[in-house]
């Protein structure tokens, strides 16, 4: 059988339509037969499955991030409209699968592994997140039990996504702007659930300058969760039920994780801050829309920035357990650092000098970002050397 890094034989570039309606009637027409994993892709069919892919994550992005800020305001409902956005990218996704599953074409059995479980994870958490509100009505937090495996789901869907595209694209400009696009999904999915923190300290503040972002029935019915009155401490548990140790931690160390293998596989010098500018960037303009649109904001992680900043300079300075350590350091320093100041500043946008432009935070967590981020950073290493070895030996035999 030919190696999926096999060229195939491709259709003329003036033969290729420009419309996706025209590409999928070409791809149905040429290339719709059962093949293994690995089958050789010719270079229009890769692009355009990979930037469907692409558009498929671009709508879960709009559709989670207006149905967190949805959640800040309304009770739940299945078929609001960040929900129908979210479908839509599900939608595409599960074409996207069978796809993959059925020609064998743009994977490998690893990727297509990875896209197929992913799948099935969300799959399994969209009906048992369902049923979660119809037994427990108003889920409070982002970091439930059916929330983190919609996140597990999409996230393993984004792996196998980025293992494909890093086997079969072809190198320049085009493979690195794909790969630095998955990287900022992948980052996005990640960081999502701190956004709890960051919609709801701006949720509690409405509510002491006695501007409520939540409408009546949402209030009430969280403050009968818990049989309290609605007072500040409903509102608080509705609006911050998180440990303040949660948000740096997650925030700071895990996303330099990210930040790390980003760069890692991305390989141009400001890889890991182009990752994070990418995110923040599509914050800041989530921002004034929501805004404008009356909806609920959060503040804005503008932080991440020097985290990315700080992960480029480690790799800029040193290598091997040197750079572990040194960028340890630098993450740890930057991070920190970067979170403290933002803390510092006010969003006179919204017309309150007391609104945070930051969520709380415990800043001990900077010491197990330390420890941790340099003992996994060192890690890597190896363990990469040993799935390298490992798998070359697999293919071989």
């Amino acid at each position: 059988m030919m190696s999926g890094m096999a060229k195939a034989v491709d259709v003329p570039v003036d033969v290729i339509p420009r419309s996706p309606v025209g590409k999928t009637r070409l791809f149905f027409t040429r290339h719709w037969h059962r093949g293994a994993p690995g089958q050789p892709t010719p270079d229009w069919v890769l692009r355009f499955c990979y930037g469907m892919w692409l558009a498929a994550f671009a709508f879960k992005l709009v559709g989670s991030s207006w149905d967190m800020s949805w959640h800040f305001m309304w009770l739940r409902d299945d078929l609001a409209p960040p929900h129908l956005i979210n479908t839509v990218g599900t939608v595409i996704i599960v074409v996207l699968v069978a796809i993959h599953s059925y020609t064998g074409l743009g994977c490998d059995k690893r990727s297509l592994r990875l896209m197929q479980i992913g799948l099935l994870t969300f799959l399994i958490a969209a009906p048992l997140d369902v049923i979660n509100h119809r037994v427990n009505g108003l889920d409070l937090t982002a970091w439930s039990p059916s929330h983190m495996m919609l996140y597990l789901g999409t996230g393993i869907m984004q792996a196998g996504v980025l293992l494909g595209w890093l086997k079969f694209a072809p190198p320049g400009r085009f493979r690195t702007g794909v790969l630095l696009g998955l990287w900022a999904f992948f980052l996005e999915n990640t960081f999502f659930p701190n956004g709890q923190q960051e919609y709801g300290i701006l949720g509690l503040r409405a509510w002491e300058r006695g501007e409520p972002e939540a409408e009546k029935s949402l209030l009430d019915f969280a403050a009968n969760q818990i049989g309290h009155p609605v007072d500040r401490t409903a509102v608080l548990h509705f609006t911050m039920p998180i440990p303040e140790w949660v948000y740096p931690l997650w925030g700071i160390g895990v996303m330099a994780l990210i930040l790390v293998l980003a760069r890692r596989t991305l390989g141009f010098r400001w890889a890991a801050t182009s990752v994070a500018l990418a995110y923040v960037a599509y914050r800041s303009v989530m921002w004034p829309l929501l805004l404008g649109l009356g909806f609920p904001v959060s503040t804005v992680p503008f932080y991440l920035l020097f985290v990315g900043l700080a992960v480029d300079l480690a790799f800029a300075m040193s290598s091997g357990v040197l750079r572990a350590g040194v960028g340890a350091l630098l993450v740890t320093a930057f991070g920190y650092g970067a979170f403290w100041l933002q803390s510092q500043f006010r969003p006179w946008v919204l017309g309150d000098a007391h609104t945070e432009s930051a969520p709380p935070a415990a800043y001990w967590t900077a010491l197990v970002v330390l420890g941790g981020l340099f003992a996994l950073w060192a890690a890597a290493g190896p363990a990469t050397k040993w799935w390298t070895t490992r798998r070359a030996v697999s293919e071989t035999a």
